[in-house]
Formats: C-alpha cells, structure tokens, sequence
C-alpha cells in the first residue's frame, strides 16, 4: 500500500486484483468529477485503469460520456500508469501533450476502462499510448507524453 504521499494505491477489497487510485486529498477534482477509479497492471509495460462508476453526471447532451470526461480519464490513466508500471510516484510530472481519436460513444451505466502502455522512458520523459473501453466497444485511442519532474522529485513506491 502506497499512502501518505500524493496517491492513495491499495489492493481493494471488492475487485480482486485490482488497486484503488485515488488522491490522498480528496477534494480535487479526480474524486469529485471522476469518482471511483481501480488499477491493476497488465502486462509488462501496461495498466488498466478503470472508472467503476459511470453515471448521468459524466453525461453529454446525447446521454454519452462526455468527451471532457473521456479526456480527463485518459490523462489520470498516464500518471497512474508511470506509478503502476514504472514504480515512480509521478505527482510532480506534467502533461505536454495528449492526442487523442474519438472512436465510439462511451455508454453510462457500464465502467470505462483506459489501457495505457509505456511506449520509451527518457530521463525526463515518458511517451504513452492507448485505448479507452468498455467491454469489447473500442471508445477512444490515444497517444501522450509527460515530463517527469526534476531530478529527485520522482521517487519510487
């Protein structure tokens, strides 16, 4: 279990195998615009990040999820992905770009789940990839990279 820190990552109890991801302070707006969300590594360079919860909050008008939310979720997934793959709590790490291909609607109702692969780490970099799912339904791809913080400020879980 990983507390006290920025992240909040402990086996949970109701999802065998998988973790809990949640920010230790819980006013921020992973927990109030996101909500419940679980990881589990799969594979050697990937992890799968789930939003358990997928609600009438996290709606558009045509009752889908809504694109920010779909966005928000891939950007959660990166930073959890370097913590579940790579060891490194990546608090202090920044977004530099994010692409990203809107596939198919994503439904509320069933968990979405975003697939995020470590392509290469540099010393301050981490490119990324990936899907976002529900089921077999294909919702999104993407491609992303994040700037670890300077020297030091990146430390192992």
């Amino acid at each position: 279990m990983a507390q006290g820190g920025t992240f909040i990552h402990e086996p949970d109890p109701e999802f065998p195998g998988w973790h809990s991801w949640r920010l230790n302070e819980g006013t921020r707006f992973n927990t109030h615009g996101l909500g419940r969300m679980l990881i589990r590594r799969e594979g050697e360079k990937s992890a799968r990040l789930r939003l358990v919860d997928v609600e009438s909050h996290h709606s558009n008008v045509h009752d889908n999820v809504h694109g920010g939310v779909t966005l928000a979720l891939i950007d959660v997934a990166m930073f959890a992905s370097i913590f579940t793959v790579l060891g490194a709590d990546a608090a202090g790490s920044v977004t530099l770009d994010l692409h990203n291909q809107f596939i198919g609607a994503g439904r509320i109702g069933q968990p979405l789940d975003v697939i995020s692969e470590v392509v290469k780490e540099t010393r301050r970099l981490v490119f990324m990839r990936g899907t976002v799912e529900q089921g077999d339904h294909l919702v999104a791809s993407f491609v992303g990279t994040l700037r670890k913080p300077s020297v030091g400020k990146v430390s192992a879980q």
